[in-house]
């Protein structure tokens, strides 16, 4: 799967002859475009299978006659299989390079779509999501990881942020398709249709490139000009690999020592608060709106199809807010950004727990819709954007990748124990004081970020480090 390649040309010919660079810049445009559209359906893969479970969920209950711990398994299953996913794919990006790594995950995913569509029993059912999950949770790194190592500078941030909103749009796609599916009960095809866009991104990857990074640590220098040439001025291209060729250096030298690092106070405790704003992110209880919206709108005395049909509101917010959030938080700052968000989740599930007391209803279900869609508003313009933001600038160089990769397999597993939980609380408890729980554990995540959250607004990741070093210092730490 050799992948296209180009020479490094000794001087740049579009300087002279503007039609010539006007062309240039538009095939730049096209190959970028080409990209984010194949690497978003990782992305997006990752959206569809984490949300299609909520609508697929009634109607596997009666076909398997689930118990709540039957439902909390299977959803699980996915997460648990992504948390081992994300392990394995940072180290698998490295020996077979990102798009490698990807054509794997995509067959994966097309594998597992199947294999779920088709599982004849709860047991066949569990083993096929969790190995679905491995896919979800190799593409939550590697697609990232491939799509700001073949950037250009000027647009990294905005290019790996969109694979941020592919994902709630993942996840609206199944719920549309969720709706429509629900009114003959083909719950197997809501599953099933994952493999459409694992197709496409498998036949995508077979005409893009690796990165230039990737290329350069393997000694394939040419093939990473080749890539650099289609996204930089040709005269860019050798400051560029010059500038590559620095930051490995300075990364294998990191690596080396991340071990050692570890042992400082200081970075100790930012490791510390890393992992406690990852497990922030999933205990206030996104997840289970977003994989048990239909169940819990049925509890209101909601029919499965109108509960189903209703979730749509969820995933229209959540595209629409993270949208938002994108736009807001190199203004505002991630630490007002995280505070802000968690009073108003707060607030709203303080509500959300007062609604499921009133007598069932249409007014109640809608009630109970609003202030749902009013919590996932604040959840995902402000918790879900400033967390992962943050988890990608706050570590030392030294640690960076050992410290994320940590942070995010306490996220994946955090967030199989929520859905594991989450049924069961229902039925113990009842959904008024499940939500009331979230609304505790937003208080005191709220304390937690106040007293322990950095500010990394405005500053380069080397002063950051900087500044983070002095603030540890200076409590003794």
């Amino acid at each position: 799967m050799a992948a296209p390649t180009g020479r490094l040309t000794p001087a740049d010919p579009t300087a002279a002859d503007p039609t010539a660079a006007a062309r240039s810049a538009r095939g730049a445009r096209r190959f970028l475009v080409a990209i984010a559209a194949v690497a978003a359906l990782g992305g997006a893969l990752f959206g569809y299978d984490t949300g299609v479970i909520s609508g697929a969920l009634p109607f596997m209950e009666d076909h398997f006659g689930l118990t709540s711990l039957g439902e909390g398994v299977i959803t699980s299953a996915l997460l648990i299989g992504a948390a081992f996913g994300s392990l394995l794919g940072g180290r698998m990006s490295d020996a077979l390079g990102r798009r490698n790594s990807l054509l794997w995950a995509g067959a994966v995913f097309l594998g597992g779509a199947l294999a779920v569509a088709l599982s004849p029993g709860v047991a066949a059912m569990t083993v096929a999501r969790f190995v679905l999950g491995l896919a979800v949770g190799s593409a939550s790194v590697i697609t990232p990881l491939y799509l700001s190592e073949i950037a250009p500078p000027h647009i990294r941030g905005r290019l790996v942020s969109f694979n941020s909103l592919m994902i709630v749009s993942g996840q609206l796609l199944a719920y549309l398709i969720n709706a429509v599916l629900a009114q003959w009960g083909a719950w197997r095809w809501m599953l099933g249709l994952a493999a459409l866009p694992a197709v496409a991104l498998f036949a995508g990857l077979f005409f893009l490139p690796d990165t230039p990074r990737w290329y350069i640590s393997k000694g394939r220098r040419d093939e990473a000009a080749g890539v650099l040439g289609r996204t930089l001025p040709a005269g860019d291209v050798p400051g560029e690999l010059a500038r590559i060729d620095r930051a490995r250096s300075l990364e294998d030298d990191a690596r080396r020592g991340a071990w050692q690092q570890l042992r400082t106070p200081w970075v100790r405790r930012l490791l510390l608060v890393g992992i406690g704003l990852a497990a922030v992110q999933q205990i206030t209880g996104v997840n289970a709106v977003v994989y048990f919206a239909p169940k819990i709108l049925a509890s209101t005395g909601l029919g499965t199809g109108d509960s189903i049909t209703a979730t749509i509101a969820v995933g229209v917010i959540s595209v629409a807010a993270t949208a938002v959030g994108m736009s807001l938080i190199d203004r505002v700052g991630r630490r007002p950004m995280l505070l802000a968000g968690l009073a108003g989740m707060t607030v709203s599930l303080a509500l959300l727990g007062a609604a499921f007391r009133l007598p069932h209803s249409t007014a109640v279900s809608a009630l109970v819709l609003g202030l749902m869609v009013l919590y996932m508003a604040f959840m995902q313009a402000t918790l879900n954007t400033g967390v992962w933001l943050l988890l990608a600038e706050m570590f030392p160089l030294q640690v960076r990748g050992l410290a994320m990769g940590a942070a995010v397999f306490v996220m994946w597993l955090v967030n199989f124990g929520v859905a594991l939980a989450f049924p069961l609380l229902l039925d113990a408890v009842g959904a008024g004081t499940t939500f009331w729980c979230f609304g505790v554990m937003c208080v005191l995540s709220l304390v937690f970020c106040h007293r322990h959250a950095p500010e990394t607004k405005g500053l380069a990741l080397e002063d950051l480090e900087h500044e983070l070093r002095k603030a540890g210092h200076a409590s003794g730490n």
